[in-house]
C-alpha cells in the first residue's frame, strides 16, 4: 500500500490519544489514569489473562481474595466511566506511522484500524509448564508457583517442589517458611553439594528419581509418582514455570531487548521507540497484580506528560507562524 493511499485510508480510523492493548491490571491502571485526565483511550483485549485458572487474587491491598476475573470486571467498569472504549478482540500488530503524521496505527483482527497518538502493550506472558502428566490440569489449582502468592493457602500442609528448572532449589528454601514438611523432588535436577547443604539446613528432604506423573484423587492432587514406582504423597506441588512475555507487537516495532530478550523500558515503562510504553508482565515476569498496576498508573502519567509536552510544542509553533502580536 502506498504512502498515499495509507493516509487516504487511515483518514476515517478511529483516533485516539492512547491505544492500550491488553485489559489486565496494568493495562486498566494506565486508561484509568489516562480517561481521567480527559484523554480518548481505547483498551483492546483479548480475553487471555495470566492468572484466569486462579479461584483467588492475594496480596493486593483492599483486594485481598478477590477472584481475578472480578478484579477486571470491576476494573472495566470504572474505566468505562470516564469514556474509555473497551474493545474485546485482537491486535494482530501495530505499525509506526510516525513519518507520515499518522502516529500508530493498531491493526485489529478483522476489525477495524485504531490510529493512536501513542501506545501502551500490556499484554502479559503465559507461564510454560514442564510436560509432566496430570501437571496443566491442576495447574492454578494445587499445582501453583508463587509462595507469595498461594504459601498461605497451603501453609502447614505436606508441600513438593517440582525440580525442573534451576530455581526450584530457591523456591524449596523460601518455601520452606509456609511449612515444616517440604520436599523437593530432584527429578532431572542436578544438586551441587552447596545445593544439598542449603536444603538441609533449611530442613527440606529431597527425593531422588524421575517424575513420571502427578497424582489426583476426587479432584484434588494426591501426590506425585517417580520412576520407581512410589508416590510421594503431597497435597500442593510448586513448579518454577518458564515465563514466556507476550511481546511479539513490541518487537514488531523494533522495541530493544536487553540480554534476556526482555523489552528494555525506563522506569515509566518507556520502550526505546518514540511514543510506546510496555507494562506488566510483558516487561517485567515477577510483576505481581498489584505491582502491574501501579506500572500502568506510572506509564499512564509519563505518557500524558509526553503528550503536553508536544501539544505545547504545537501551540508555541503556531503562535510563532501567527506572526507577532498586535498589541492593544
Amino acid at each position: 500500500m502506498s504512502a498515499t493511499k495509507t493516509a487516504e485510508y487511515y483518514d476515517t480510523a478511529e483516533r485516539h490519544d492512547a491505544v492500550v492493548i491488553g485489559a489486565g491490571a496494568a493495562g486498566l491502571s494506565a486508561a484509568l489514569v489516562l480517561g481521567r485526565a480527559r484523554r480518548r483511550v481505547a483498551v483492546v483485549d483479548a480475553g487471555e489473562p495470566r492468572n484466569a485458572p486462579a479461584a483467588h487474587m492475594q496480596g493486593f491491598l483492599s483486594r485481598d481474595g478477590m477472584p481475578p476475573a472480578a478484579l477486571l470486571a470491576v476494573g472495566r467498569e470504572e474505566v468505562a466511566r470516564y469514556g474509555v472504549d473497551l474493545i474485546d478482540g485482537r491486535v494482530e500488530h501495530v505499525e509506526n506511522a510516525e513519518p507520515t503524521g499518522l502516529g500508530f496505527l493498531v491493526h485489529l483482527a478483522g476489525g477495524p484500524v485504531l490510529q493512536a497518538r501513542r501506545v501502551v502493550v500490556a499484554t502479559g506472558l503465559r507461564d510454560g509448564l514442564p510436560e509432566l502428566p496430570g501437571l496443566a490440569e491442576r495447574w492454578g489449582r494445587d499445582v501453583l508457583h508463587c509462595p507469595y502468592c498461594h504459601g498461605w493457602e497451603v501453609r502447614d500442609r505436606p508441600l513438593g517442589v517440582l525440580g525442573t528448572a534451576p530455581g526450584s532449589v530457591d523456591q524449596a528454601l523460601l518455601l520452606r517458611q509456609w511449612s515444616a514438611d517440604v520436599v523437593l523432588l530432584a527429578h532431572t535436577l542436578e544438586l551441587t553439594a552447596a545445593d544439598r547443604e542449603r536444603l538441609a539446613a533449611r530442613g527440606v528432604r529431597v527425593v531422588g528419581g524421575r517424575i513420571v506423573r502427578l497424582v489426583a484423587d476426587d479432584g484434588r492432587l494426591r501426590g506425585v509418582e517417580l520412576d520407581t514406582g512410589r508416590v510421594v504423597n503431597r497435597e500442593a506441588v510448586f513448579v518454577f514455570p518458564q515465563p514466556v512475555p507476550r511481546d511479539a507487537l513490541l518487537f514488531g516495532l523494533n522495541c530493544a531487548r536487553d540480554d534476556n530478550g526482555w523489552v528494555t523500558t525506563d522506569r515509566t515503562g518507556r520502550t526505546s521507540v518514540p511514543g510506546v510504553w510496555a507494562v506488566g508482565n510483558v516487561a517485567d515476569p515477577r510483576a505481581q497484580v498489584v505491582t502491574s498496576a501501579g506500572t500502568g498508573a506510572a506509564a499512564a502519567f509519563a505518557l500524558n506528560h509526553d503528550l503536553v509536552d508536544e501539544e505545547i510544542g504545537r501551540a508555541v509553533a503556531l503562535r510563532r507562524a501567527s506572526g507577532p502580536a498586535v498589541a492593544a
